[in-house]
Order: C-alpha cells, then structure tokens, then sequence
C-alpha cells in the first residue's frame, strides 16, 4: 500500500538522534529549507534535544543575522562542522573560534562531490583541489581550531603526482527542498532557482540508513509529477515537510518568488538599471576587458558580480557564457540576496555536476574577489581581520579556471573615490590594507598557480597587479594616480615596476566603452601599418592583450593579410610595450611568429621595455628554433634589423 510521508516539521525533527551527521542544503541565501531549522532549533531550545550533531553544507546557508543554519548557534546542538563557507552563521564561526566546537573548512566543491562518493558506498574522493592552500595538511589540512584534531585531508602520491584525498563522512540526516511533492514523497523543484545537491544528498543519508527530510510548498496528487520532472524520488525520501508558512519557504532572503529566476519565464533585459560609474563599476569594467568571446565564465560575489552587469551593459553577454558554481548556465547573473542564480538561464545543472565540469578545465575565465593578496600573488578570502568567513568555491574555481581574475578596492574600510575629467582621485583612503606582505590564511596559492603558468591578474580601481615568476607586477595605472602616493605608500610591499601603461580611459568616463570591438578584435588591423618605400611592416601592439587563442589567430590572420597585401617578404618591427600576453599563451604566439618568419617576414625586429616580457618570449621563441634577440629600446631594434630592400635576407642572419 502506499504510504502517506507527509508529517509535520515537529515529528520529522524529532527523528533526530544525538550525535547525528546532518546535511543540508541552502545556496547563499537562496533555496534553503528554513522550517526545518526552525523546527530544529525550537526542539532543541525547548527540550535540549538532540545534542552534539555534525553540520555538514555546502556553500553558506543563511542570512548573516541568525536564519538558516545561523539557528543552530546554541550551545550544545553542535559539536562539528563540515562547511566550505561559515559566514552565513557568525555565532557557529564564533564557537568554532573559540574552541567551543569542532571545524573544518573545505571547498565548497569538494564536499558537494562528497556527497556523491558516500552515496556509492566510497571511502573518500581524490581530488587536486586544495594543493597548497590552508587544505593542504602541510598547511592546516582545513581544521580551523585546535580542538579539531583528527585528520580528513591526506597528501597522497598517485603514479609520482600530489593529490589530496578527502574522508567521507557518513550522513544520518538530510534536509532537502523542493516545490511540489506527492504523498509517496516524490518531489520536484519548478518554483526552486536551483536543484543544487538535494538529489546526490539524499541518496547519500538514504544508502548509509539514515533518514531524509524534504521541505515543499505544496502537496499534489499522487502520481501528477511527471517522472522527467522529479528531482528527488520518492525511494529516497522518509518525511514531507510543508512550509506553514510563506516566509519559511522563501525563493531567497530577499524575494519571495521571482519567475525568471525559476526559469518559468523568460524577461527583457535591456532595461535593466545602469550602475553608477564608482569604485565598483571601474573595477567591473576593468574586468571586463578580460572576458573571452565564445568563452564560460565564473564571476564571485561582491566586487567581481559587477562585471554581469557591465557585460550586459555593453552587449557582450550574447558572446559569453555566464555561470555560477551552484549550476546555473547561461542568462544574466542575479547578484545581491538572488546571488547564485540566474535570470533567462539557458539551463540549470545540480552543483556537484557544475564543479565537475569546473574541475576538469570547463572554465575559461573567472573573476572573483580579494580579502588580502601579498607579494607572492597568493591571495585570501577564508580567513582575515578575526572572522573566520570560509573559502566557498573559490579554491575550486580559482584553481581549475584557464585564467583568473582577482577584483576588488585596493583598500578597505572608509574608501572613498572620485572621478572627475576622466581622472581617478582618492578622497579618502580605506582604513585597512588589502597588499600586505603575507596573507593570514592561503585560500589561493600563486607559486601553485606559477607553477601551471595560469595567466593571473589582480584588478583594483587605481591600478592592475600581473602575477609574474618574480612575484607581484604593477602593469597598469588609472588615470590620476600617482604610484609613490596612491599605490606604494599604501603596499606593505614593493611590487615589481618596469613600465606599467595607463588604465584605458574609456573606463573612467560615463559613457558607453564599446567593449564588444575590443573583445572582438575588430580594429585590430589599425595596429599595422605597412610603409611601401622601406618595405616595413610596424605592428604596434602596445597595450593590446592577448586573453585567449582566438586573439593570437585574430593577429596572425591580420598579419598574413598585410604581408599578402604587399605581395613579398616584408621586415617586421614589432612594439611589445605595455602588450601582455597570457601565461599559458607564449608557445602557441611563438608559434605564429614562427609561420610568419617562414612563409611571410625577411626579418623580425622587437623590443619592449618589460624584462619578463623579453626573457618569456625569448624562451618561447628558443623553443621553435627561432633565434633573434628581443631589445629593449625600439631604436636598438631598428638598428639590428634594418630593412632589407626586396625582402631576401632570413630573420636568423
């Protein structure tokens, strides 16, 4: 016969025993199952039961001020917590602070795949995520107090490579969330924003015995979900919770329900409000520069949530595609207490897919914020001023993205800027350094990413930092600005400094930038200009950027339309000053100039001012066997290579 599985929150939380591992769901503060913790919490301030759970989460699952898990604060509920993120519930973070109960703090993505390995009866899961960060156990192994003591992190070698493998822990209880469910428990999700891991945690309390506790808005007939549209099956599933009230069972904190979001209809974007061109807009546009056409992207909370609004803004965000760790693909990013989802999203996939796929190379690019950065490039985002906040995705993402993006206000606290004539001024300087000599807590490990050249630039509103093999480089300066007052003065540091280029000025002007031109190389011809009587070609690629592939075959492809154009061999001089190329990108631009020197040059002359640029191009260059020097003053360059009349000479003479 079939069982009806609907029973209050009352009876459904009080099938929790003592010492029980409990997961539960919730993004942000989006999607989260808020009567069953409130009905946790009234059990346990009015009886004293159940006493020294586990909490084990994903992302952070509250408000800030007490909702979510911020309810399970009271003292004796909890004894551990599993969490990639415990800014969500500031008294929990204030016990684990205080040695009052146990913790560990690992990546979001991590433990979302964790739930899978338990779920198929694994040990634990292998995983490079989190190599020399504080998850590392040579660096703390994730434990964020001394009390917590065991080890859930170990370095391994698989076949002469470091890996990190991560315990699983067994699951007794999971809350999950859905809109609609039958009485046999079947439930689907057509109101939720995101499916997140409901399906993969409920499987996994299920297969260990334990029990799993659903939260719906509504009730519906027995066998009127369709089978495609249940999320959560019914085998799984041992209680039905219906929210008593609106409040309990929210979109998000801040909206009660938003159908875009759901993916039930479909809205106009291009009236969305236009941001004020601040500190924060400045940084978003200087963000967005590095987007790649064609290209998946990631974008971070706070400052880096700009940059959807500045895509939008410039008609770039057809050319991209936008995502966030919580699964949703495509559309325009929600920010705010909506963060995590998307409006007219082209698809929404369960979370542990999304880090699959992050994991394993999918992202192109992504840009995400900076707590404090040192001269190392590492950077920190867990652990800073006292505050115990949690990494969230971000070792995931920044660690697996093909290039990343750190955003944000080159101080903190108090900052306050004004742009006046397309000038940046600092009106009043933020209280606190964000560039300090060395981070309190390694959430993002620049020799790691050194190491795998993993192109990395730091994006603040006066100035733009290039991870280097040196260290720190200041590449760029906004308008105004003055390096010994505005930049140094405030580093506990001294970057490296050859010849940074202005910051473009269309970024701190009120106007629209045309950011789709740059993206998409559409002027790069004007960069080339081909004198007939000397038979020179000049290529000045001053402060161009090469972000991606497609730009270094945008350049050959202008480069071989010039040379075919002047019908012979031409001499090249090219004006590598202010250009940046990324990381991972030398070999494939050697690459090119090694066609060009075969099929289209006589000879190839360049310099730049920038040390590192002359010795990586140079190595890059040695590797295809092509020879010539990279000078450091154009004058030199035009000297050793001066124009071959005809076109005869090879550029290796």
């Amino acid at each position: 016969m079939m069982k009806n599985k609907v029973i209050s929150a009352e009876k459904a939380i009080a099938l929790i025993g003592d010492d029980d591992v409990v997961a539960t769901s919730g993004f942000v503060q989006s999607c989260i199952p808020e009567a069953l913790h409130a009905a946790l919490e009234k059990r346990f301030v009015e009886t004293g039961a159940p006493r020294g759970l586990t909490l084990m989460m994903c992302a952070g699952a509250g408000d800030s001020k007490g909702l979510g898990t911020g309810r399970l604060h009271h003292e004796g509920l909890l004894k551990r917590v599993i969490a990639a993120n415990f800014g969500r519930m500031p008294k929990v973070a204030e016990a684990c602070l205080e040695n009052k109960i146990q913790g560990y703090n690992l990546p979001q993505g991590v433990i979302s795949q964790l739930y899978r390995a338990c779920a198929a009866g694994q040990p634990g899961l292998f995983s490079k995520v989190g190599l020399h960060t504080y998850v590392d156990p040579r660096l703390g192994g994730g434990k964020v107090n001394d009390v917590t003591t065991e080890d859930i992190v170990k370095l391994v070698d698989v076949e002469g490579e470091e890996w990190l493998f991560y315990k699983a822990t067994k699951i007794d209880v999971a809350f999950v969330r859905g809109t609609s469910a039958d009485p046999s428990g079947n439930v689907s999700m057509e109101k939720e924003s995101l499916t997140l891991d409901n399906l993969a945690q409920a499987m996994a309390a299920h297969n260990n015995g334990g029990i799993v506790i659903a939260q719906v808005e509504r009730i519906v007939e027995q066998g009127s979900i369709k089978p495609k549209d249940v999320k959560i099956p019914g085998v799984l599933v041992d209680c039905v919770v219906v929210a008593e009230a609106p409040e309990l069972h929210r979109m998000n904190y801040g909206v009660m329900y938003n159908p875009a979001l759901a993916g039930e209809v479909r809205v106009p974007v291009t009236g969305m409000v236009k941001m004020p061109l601040d500190e924060r807009k400045i940084i978003a546009r200087r963000a967005a520069f590095e987007l790649p056409p064609n290209g998946v992207v990631n974008l971070g909370v706070g400052a880096p949530d700009g940059v959807a609004a500045v895509a939008n803004e410039e008609r770039v965000t057809p050319f991209i595609t936008l995502t966030t760790e919580a699964g949703a693909i495509g559309g325009v990013l929600a920010g705010g207490s909506s963060f995590g989802s998307s409006s007219n999203a082209h698809s929404i996939i369960d979370q542990n897919q999304m880090f699959d796929f992050y994991d394993g190379g999918g992202l192109d690019l992504t840009c995400l914020g900076m707590a404090e950065c040192d001269e190392a490039g590492n950077v920190n985002t867990s652990r800073f001023g006292g505050r115990l906040n949690g990494c969230g995705g971000f070792i995931n993402i920044s660690q697996n993205s093909r290039a990343v993006v750190f955003a944000g206000t080159f101080t903190n606290g108090g900052l306050k800027v004004a742009i006046e004539d397309g000038k940046l001024k600092i009106v009043q300087e933020g209280r606190s350094r964000k560039f300090v000599k060395n981070v309190a807590q390694i959430t993002f490990a620049g020799n790691f990413a050194r190491d795998r050249s993993q192109p990395v630039i730091y994006v603040t509103e006066r100035c733009v930092f290039q991870l280097t093999p040196g260290g720190l480089e200041l590449i760029e300066v906004a308008p105004g600005i003055d390096i010994e007052r505005d930049i140094l003065a405030h580093m506990d540091f001294k970057p490296i400094i050859n010849k940074p280029v202005p910051m473009d000025p269309r970024i701190f002007l009120d106007d629209q930038m045309e950011l789709l031109d740059d993206l998409t190389n559409v002027r790069l011809s004007e960069r080339v200009n081909y004198d007939a009587a000397r038979n020179t070609l000049f290529l000045n690629l001053e402060g161009w950027s090469v972000r991606k592939k497609s730009d270094v075959d945008d350049l050959k492809k202008v480069l071989v339309d010039a040379c075919n154009n002047a019908g012979r061999r031409v001499n090249a001089v090219v004006n590598f000053d202010g250009f940046r190329l990324a990381e991972d990108l030398y070999d494939y631009y050697a690459e090119m100039i090694a066609y060009l020197l075969k099929h289209h040059y006589a000879t190839h002359a360049r310099h730049t001012t920038s040390v590192f640029m002359r010795i990586k191009m140079q190595e890059a260059l040695d590797r295809r066997g092509v020879l010539p020097h990279i000078y450091e003053r154009p004058e030199d360059a035009h000297a050793a290579h001066a124009p071959v009349e005809g076109g005869t000479r090879t550029a290796a003479e």
